[in-house]
């Protein structure tokens, strides 16, 4: 298959809406677009077409019994999705859409199984990227959408990264620039008494706090990996880079970190660093350090985590180091995506030791 790209020019608004015009007519066809969102890059098909949506998950190497999320246009959309809207669902529309938050809400029949995975429930969400909004609106159907990257490996968050998984794959990439949030949205359960995040995202668990009052965190976010997936990402490892990464946590974890890339160059590993400024600007200027500062913003490690972590596959790692942030605000949606990126290789650094709290330890250490 020929991949088409279609490169928007900033200012130029009929040369893209011709564009995305040419773009929807596949998704109406049948096909699979790559689109810029506000969070990552999605690969959409006509979420109310289960054929359509089987090639999503062909192209991505994707397990079926994960679901997926249906993008809308505008908030009167969800009504012919769902069953019905909790008070909940309601309150969380009306203060966070459009944006980067997704509903989990009881499915209508319109929707196919290869959406929601068999189950009696169906995420949504309402984007706030211009172009992913009007892409749906002349597409004239709500499009499901998972993350435009092979199943398992870091998210896109620019056209091409999506190229590099998923050229041949899919019918068209949009390329709209960069994302600016870089995470995936989060992902709430309003079909309980008390709203559950399935997923931590952009919208954080105190900005829901200040809305709902009582805010759940799903026990699944800890690795369980026995239950059955309510949302995307829920249950399989994501965003993996080629080399091993091992997360470095604790209130030494800054000491222990530099601890670990001494002996790390000294046994001749190129190594890539996830550090904010006070570790990064303290390493050495070495040829087989790779460092990426996110000084002392949890934004910016938002933002770049997933180039980032694609940047560790092209610069050729052997091992892949990363502090860890406190989890309040955005953090907690950080370490759930640095948690699976690591493959829950964890090491507490505390009493002036190093512990592996779960996972493994690099074998230098």
């Amino acid at each position: 298959m020929q991949t088409r790209l279609w490169r928007l020019i900033k200012n130029e608004e009929q040369l893209n809406e011709e564009k995305l015009n040419e773009a929807a007519a596949l998704i109406r066809e049948g096909e699979v677009v790559a689109f810029p969102t506000e969070t990552v890059y999605g690969l959409g098909a006509n979420g109310l077409n289960g054929s359509a949506v089987r090639k999503i998950f062909a192209a991505k190497g994707r397990p079926a019994d994960n679901p997926l999320i249906l993008h809308i246009a505008k908030k009167n959309e969800i009504e012919q999705l769902t069953a019905g809207l909790s008070a909940n669902a309601q309150a969380l529309m009306q203060a966070f859409w459009p944006g980067p938050l997704t509903l989990v809400v009881p499915k209508s029949a319109l929707i196919p199984d290869e959406v929601s995975a068999g189950l009696d429930t169906v995420a949504v969400r309402m984007p706030v990227h211009p172009v992913a909004r009007r892409l749906i609106a002349l597409a004239g159907c709500p499009i499901a959408a998972p993350s435009a990257n092979k199943s398992g490996k870091p998210s896109p968050t620019n056209a091409q990264d999506v190229l590099e998984d998923m050229n041949g794959l899919i019918a068209g990439i949009i390329d709209g620039g960069s994302s600016d949030i870089g995470v995936e949205s989060t992902v709430v359960d309003t079909t309980t008494p008390v709203p559950v995040i399935l997923r931590p995202g952009g919208i954080t668990k105190e900005m829901l706090e200040e809305v709902l009052g009582a805010v759940e965190i799903d026990p699944a976010l800890a690795g369980n990996s026995e239950c059955r997936p309510k949302a995307p990402g829920m249950k399989y490892r994501h965003y993996a880079p080629q080399a091993p990464m091992y997360l470095f946590i604790g209130n030494e974890a800054p000491l222990q970190m530099k601890a670990a890339i001494a002996k790390g160059l000294a046994s001749g590993k190129k190594i890539g660093v996830i550090a904010n400024a006070a570790v990064a600007t303290a390493l050495p200027k070495d040829s087989n350090l790779v460092i990426r500062n996110w000084q002392e913003d949890p934004a910016v490690l938002a933002e770049n985590l997933f180039t980032w972590l694609r940047s560790f596959d092209h610069e050729k790692v052997n091992v892949i180091l990363a502090q860890g942030v406190a989890e309040t605000g955005l953090g907690l949606a950080l370490m759930n995506r640095l948690r699976k990126a690591a493959g829950n290789n964890i090491l507490l650094a505390e009493n002036q030791k190093l512990f592996v709290q779960s996972g493994t330890c690099p074998e230098f250490l």
